[in-house]
This record gives structure tokens, C-alpha cells and sequence, in this order.
């Protein structure tokens, strides 16, 4: 195990923070549970606005906590009790907010299920999760007498967000209201966003029912007296109306996002001046459209976050003073979070090695899977699956899952290096990058690239902006190229094999 140099820089604000016997640092003086989090907000700014759903509903903090405690109501009524759970099958829309609220002013545990999945793999989430009752869009939502429980604690569970993995079933990640605390303090010190300030208001275009919408997004916004604007679908034009219309100063989404909307011929005729913080993560970013990021939203403050379900999302950040000189970087680890390498037995010997996360962010195991936790909490870090290295001065990059990692004839090639090159060549929209079986060599560097749409692609002129920046040994031997986007999981991850089966590159 390789732990970061102590000189490391440390650039965040880590005030008030204190490392317990068991070796986690936490914050000295958060609320006890979400709930409690939502109650002081409430007491606070009553009137301010707190949620907006695009072209739908605005309610303000004290409208907020009244839908929600009579959904918690609801639920006690039909019989929730204290830890039961409670699945949650809205879409982006005010009802997930009061559903999800709802369920922890009950006592009960929520379990957010992705709209995407299938209903077979929904119903897997649902019987899994053992959830007593089922939320649907169909339904009303529960509307019984006002209830929200008052004796919640930090170690209490709160939810469970199933993760998409790209094989094999997804597992439920079991997260504290301690879990969702810790990660929104953390998300609010990296980004430095302002306290208590009704001016920031965020537009989400992501999904709530994903920790990046719902712990980075939404329960920091309700902490700090924010307003959330919500998209209920992604589109264009209207994420770029929103900010001039709702007053939009964060927004936070993936690349493909911002590709999206800053390649438009019409970017200029938008009000987009009170921007103030863009952030992004998710997938790898090309140092071209951190460069179009900043100057479309000139006075914001940009960033790279970095993390998982089981760390209750984020866990290191990519201030905007490193954001250019280096972009390839998920940033330093966030106030609470310590980070280590174990290197790979059978890999190299460089400074590669599994990314380990301890904090009070990192949730407490996986539900009903105690081989699963044991190998993955077991010594009391989270072992991630991603190959990483860190810096002298603390910076952490990423540069493969340890599954995806392709060996070519005895050397390691890491995919996320290829694919962060490939994604800043020219004409490039998206690109994922996969082993190729090969007799002679065992793997070759295989690469999928979506151009940008409506440029011409030239992929010699990718191949040979490759060669400028990599070794040989790691510049694709194959390249194809699609108009189809690639194909993802319902949690927005690339999935590999099925890549290298559409592309004949399967054993």
C-alpha cells in the first residue's frame, strides 16, 4: 500500500474536522440525520424557494416539508415502520423530491430505482431491496396526517442506491443519513459554493435517482438555502433557456452534456452571464472542452469531481486553479477523505495500483451481500476497481478499471490514458477504448469513436495525434467509427462487451 506523500498539497477547507480511534476523520458539527438537515432549513428561510421543476411546479422550504412530512404520514399510515423500504420509481419531478424526504421523515429507507432499467431489472431492485411498498408515477403519492421522525441518527440508514455495474447483478449500497451529511458538506467546501445564499440556484439536468443529482445537487442546494431547478428531461435548448430564465448560477452535468449544448451555432444567443461554478465528471474530459467550458461561462469557477455510489458520490475534486495545467486529473482528495494505492500483484511495478478510499462518506457495505462487503470494505477502505495514480502534491489519476486493463504482449495498456487522448483529438465526440484478442500479442488496443456530429472525421489525423502523445505500444491498432452513440448501461456507463461484440472483437 502506497499512501500519499504528508507534504501533499491539502487545498480545501478542512475546519472543524477530527480523525477518530478508528481512524476516519469526520466533521465535528454536522446535523444528525437529513431530516434534521431539511428541519433547520425549513426554520430558517420558510418562504424561499426551494424547488422548481422546469416548466411545472415551484414550492417554497415550507411548502417543501409539508408535502413531504404528509407523504411520511401516508407511509406510517399503511403501515412503514422504522427501517422498512421504500422503493421509489418517479423520474426527475417534485414528486421524487417529497417521495424521497417523505420516506426518511418516516424513519424508512428509500430506494431510488433507476427510470431506465427494465422492468425485469426493477423488479430485481424492488424484491432485493425487500421494499415494503412501491412509489409509481402512476399512483398518487401517500397523503396522510403531517409526520416526520425526530430521533434519527448519523450511523441510521437512510437509502440504498443500487449500482450499475456492467456485469453481474447490481448490488444495493447501503447509505447512512452520517453517509449523505458528510458528502454534502464535502461537495460544499470543494466547490466553495456560498452559505446560506438564495442567489445560487442550480439547475439539475442528471437524474435524482443517481447519488450525482441527489447528494451533489440537490441536499447541498437544500442545505445552503438554495433553489433546485429540475429538468425532467434532458434537452438542449432548454437547459441553455433555464439559466437565463431561472437565474442559473451551478451547473453540474457529464462531458457529453456540455458537448451538447456548447457545440450549438446558437450558443451566443443565450444568456448564460450569472453562471458561476461548472462542474463536471463521470467520464473522461478533453482539455478542448474544459477550455470551451470556461469561455462560454467566463466569470464561473470550473472543477472535476470524482466518485462512486459507495462513497456517496463524491469523494476528490479538480479545483478550477488546476483545471487547465491539469485536466486529466479528478483532483485532490475532498476534506474528510483519505486515499491509498495497493498495487496489483502480477502488474508493474510503477506507481499504479488500486485507488482505496476510508472516510465518513463511504458507505457502510452492500445490502444482503456480505462476500461482496467483505471484499470490498473488508479492511476498512473501500477497494474501488480503479487503477489510479497520485501525484506528489496530492493530485489522483485515473487510469483504468482493473477488468478493463488490456495486456499487449506483457505491457500494461491502460484504457482511460488511451481514451483521455482520444477524447481531445479533433472531431472527437466520444471514443471508448477495449482489448482486441490477438494469438500472437494476447490483447491489441482496439478504439470506438463517435465523431462530433456535423464535422468532418479524419481518423489518420486521430491516429497520428495519438502517436504525438502516447507510446507506441499504446496507440490503437484498431480503429472504428460510429454514428450510434456507444452503448451504456442504465447508469450511463459504457458497456464493454458488448462493445467488442458489436465490433467482432470477442474471442
Amino acid at each position: 500500500m502506497k499512501v500519499p506523500s504528508p507534504n501533499a498539497l491539502r487545498p480545501f477547507d478542512e475546519g472543524g474536522v477530527s480523525r477518530g480511534a478508528d481512524g476516519i476523520k469526520r466533521y465535528d458539527d454536522l446535523p444528525a440525520s437529513v431530516v434534521e438537515l431539511v428541519r433547520a432549513r425549513v426554520e430558517a428561510t420558510p418562504l424561499r424557494e426551494a424547488v422548481v421543476v422546469l416548466d411545472g411546479p415551484r414550492v417554497s422550504y415550507r411548502e417543501l416539508w409539508d408535502s413531504a412530512a404528509r407523504v411520511a404520514g401516508g407511509l406510517r399510515e399503511a403501515g412503514v415502520g422504522r427501517g422498512d423500504r421504500v422503493a421509489i420509481r418517479h423520474g426527475n419531478c417534485l414528486e421524487w423530491v417529497q417521495a424521497f424526504l417523505g420516506t426518511l421523515m418516516a424513519g424508512a429507507v428509500a430506494v431510488p430505482v433507476n427510470t431506465r432499467l427494465t422492468e425485469s431489472e426493477a423488479s430485481y431492485v424492488i424484491t432485493d431491496s425487500g421494499a415494503r411498498t412501491v412509489l409509481r408515477p402512476a399512483d398518487r403519492l401517500p397523503d396522510g396526517h403531517p409526520y416526520a421522525v425526530d430521533d434519527l441518527g448519523p450511523a441510521d440508514l437512510a437509502a440504498i442506491f443500487y449500482t450499475s455495474g456492467t456485469t453481474g447483478f447490481p448490488k444495493g449500497a447501503m447509505t447512512s443519513h452520517g453517509n449523505f451529511l458528510t458528502s454534502v458538506e464535502n461537495g460544499v467546501r470543494v466547490a466553495e459554493v456560498p452559505r446560506d445564499d438564495e442567489s445560487v440556484r442550480t439547475l439539475v439536468s442528471v437524474p435524482l435517482f443517481h447519488v450525482a443529482g441527489c447528494n451533489n445537487q440537490l441536499l447541498p442546494s437544500i442545505q445552503e438555502g438554495g433553489t433546485t431547478v429540475v429538468m425532467t428531461a434532458f434537452n438542449a435548448d432548454r437547459f441553455l433557456r433555464a439559466i437565463g430564465e431561472e437565474r442559473i448560477r451551478i451547473v453540474a452535468s457529464v462531458p457529453a452534456i456540455y458537448w451538447n449544448v456548447l457545440s450549438r451555432d446558437d450558443i451566443a444567443d443565450y444568456d448564460l452571464s450569472r453562471i458561476g461554478w461548472a462542474t463536471y465528471g463521470g467520464a473522461p474530459i478533453a482539455p478542448s472542452l474544459v477550455h470551451r467550458i470556461k469561455k462560454v461561462f467566463a466569470e464561473a469557477r470550473v472543477g472535476n469531481g470524482f466518485g462512486l455510489t459507495e462513497t456517496a458520490s463524491l469523494s476528490t475534486f479538480l479545483p478550477d486553479e488546476w483545471a487547465y495545467t491539469h485536466a486529466e486529473s479528478v483532483g485532490f482528495a475532498a476534506p474528510t477523505v483519505d486515499l491509498a494505492l495497493d498495487h496489483v500483484p502480477g502488474r508493474d511495478a510503477s506507481d499504479v495500483g488500486e485507488l482505496l478510499i476510508r472516510g465518513a462518506n463511504v458507505v457502510r457495505g452492500y445490502w444482503q451481500r456480505p462476500d461482496a462487503t467483505e471484499a470490498a470494505f473488508g479492511d476498512g477502505w473501500l477497494r474501488t476497481g480503479d487503477l489510479a495514480r497520485i501525484d506528489d502534491e496530492g493530485r489522483v489519476y485515473l487510469v483504468d478499471r482493473i477488468k478493463d486493463m488490456i495486456n499487449r504482449g506483457g505491457e500494461n495498456v491502460y484504457s482511460v490514458e488511451v481514451e483521455n487522448v482520444l477524447a481531445a483529438a479533433p472531431g472527437v465526440f466520444e471514443v471508448v477504448v477495449v482489448g482486441v484478442p490477438d494469438e500472437m500479442m494476447g490483447e491489441k488496443v482496439g478504439a470506438v469513436v463517435v465523431p462530433v456530429p456535423g464535422e468532418t472525421f479524419d481518423g489518420e489525423a486521430v491516429l497520428a495525434y495519438a502517436r504525438e502523445r502516447l507510446a507506441d505500444f499504446k496507440v490503437p491498432q484498431f480503429l472504428r467509427v460510429q454514428t450510434d452513440p456507444l452503448p451504456r448501461n442504465p447508469g450511463g456507463k459504457v458497456v464493454k462487451p458488448l462493445v467488442r461484440e458489436q465490433h467482432g472483437w470477442t474471442t
